[in-house]
């Protein structure tokens, strides 16, 4: 009996082997005949809300085209530049997320980074290689405009001598014009400008110098702060002894712009204070407290709520909802934007007849004109850089973001 038993089930097993090796073999051939799309973005720490929505906008727009083009498996994978220790982004993990890309030859396309100091570190690396670097959220003007930096950028990001950088998001010397603007047509007049000792935060807060002393505001003083400090009380002190009418900081959550806000307030600091994109998220308003925000601090941002995103934005914020269950982020359409241009590029090329790998993504990737996407139609400059030059101010009303002005 055990023997029939046993002559049964090697039968049964003999039958299901081809089956089973067919589906092996599928499988083998489809891992064989993918790419990969990887995003760099810090996962760890109080931007992981923000780079949430990110990384689900990039999922929508892979899952939009059945992870596929023509016979070409889209892959995808969520990497972290961020590490326990610093709480936001590590520059060597950073730079330990650009090697891994290159090495791996399936990577052909590279979302990131969120942070423009992070941005630096992965630029040159990816150059090199020729591996397509499209941000969803940098803003620092001198990653691709020269003179508006330091001395050496971008060339010292572009050692092939080619572009291999692009951004969906408007850049700093924009936003800090539009900041400086806005203070101006509200009436304030005196402003003390700080930052966070960062890549991004001292060049929106140059940005913004740069235009308020064109259009005669009062610099009044500058400072850069301490972003693992407690509390900002002896330099809110310092603030209402000059008399300003408006703190502008140039930082981001991250480097503790919610508790310069708590401290303003309780310091008794009557000044308006505005901050850039790199507060536009709901961890801001948790980190200051919505009272400390109401109707006295404005956020920048390249973009809009996305509750007035227009034709498709308005339908990948519909979509987003109905998938995820809950709101947006306002850098999540930024994430997904990124991804169908990258996709957009390998439909080209398919349709073409040619092969998708790195040098051809990269080429597409670089002719995007008139893109017909979720932040409008658009199309990358000579520089890499979006042609889409919105931007809203917003504030924080009954606990959420309000705009109260679009800027095109």
């Amino acid at each position: 009996m055990k023997h029939r038993i046993a002559r049964t089930a090697a039968t049964l097993l003999a039958l299901a082997a081809p089956a089973v090796l067919g589906t092996a073999a599928l499988a083998a051939d489809a891992l064989a005949n993918s790419v990969k799309i990887v995003s760099s973005l810090p996962r760890t720490g109080s931007a992981n809300a923000q780079t949430t929505s990110m990384v689900n906008g990039i999922k929508m727009a892979i899952a939009e085209v059945g992870g596929k083009i023509g016979d070409t498996t889209i892959l995808y994978e969520d990497w972290d530049d961020a590490s326990p220790q610093r709480g936001n982004w590590d520059p060597a993990v950073e730079a330990q997320n650009a090697d891994k890309a290159i090495a791996d030859t399936s990577v052909v396309a590279y979302i990131g980074t969120y942070n423009s100091g992070a941005a630096k570190i992965s630029m040159p690396k990816l150059n090199t290689a020729g591996i397509v670097m499209v941000s969803p959220a940098n803003t620092a003007s001198g990653l691709t405009k020269a003179g508006l930096g330091e001395a050496n950028e971008p060339a010292v990001y572009r050692p092939s001598g080619k572009i291999n950088y692009f951004r969906v998001v408007p850049t700093d010397d924009v936003q800090g014009a539009v900041a400086a603007d806005y203070a101006k047509e509200i009436g304030l007049k005196k402003v003390f400008i700080l930052n966070d000792r960062e890549v991004y935060g001292k060049g929106v807060a140059g940005a913004f110098e740069a235009r308020a002393k064109e259009i005669g505001l009062e610099i009044v003083g500058t400072d850069g702060l301490d972003a693992k400090a407690s509390n900002y009380k002896s330099l809110v002190t310092k603030i209402k002894q000059a008399g300003a009418d408006l703190v502008y900081f140039g930082g981001t959550t991250q480097t503790n712009a919610g508790q310069l806000a708590k401290d303003i307030v309780s310091g008794g600091l009557k000044a308006k204070l505005i901050v850039p994109d790199g507060c536009y998220e709901n961890a801001f308003i948790e980190a200051a407290g919505a009272k400390a925000l109401q109707d006295r601090c404005f956020i920048t941002f390249g973009g809009v709520d996305p509750k007035l995103l227009k034709g498709k934005g308005a339908e990948f914020y519909e979509n987003y909802k109905k998938t995820y269950k809950t709101e947006p982020e306002g850098y999540a359409v930024y994430g997904y934007e990124c991804a169908k241009a990258i996709l957009a590029a390998m439909e080209r090329i398919h349709k073409a007849g040619g092969k998708i790998d790195r040098a051809t993504v990269l080429a597409e990737v670089g002719k995007t004109k008139d893109f017909q996407g979720a932040l409008g139609t658009w199309s990358f400059d000579e520089n890499g850089d979006t042609t889409n030059r919105t931007f809203s101010v917003n504030t924080v009303k009954n606990g959420e973001f309000s705009t109260v002005k679009v800027v095109q």
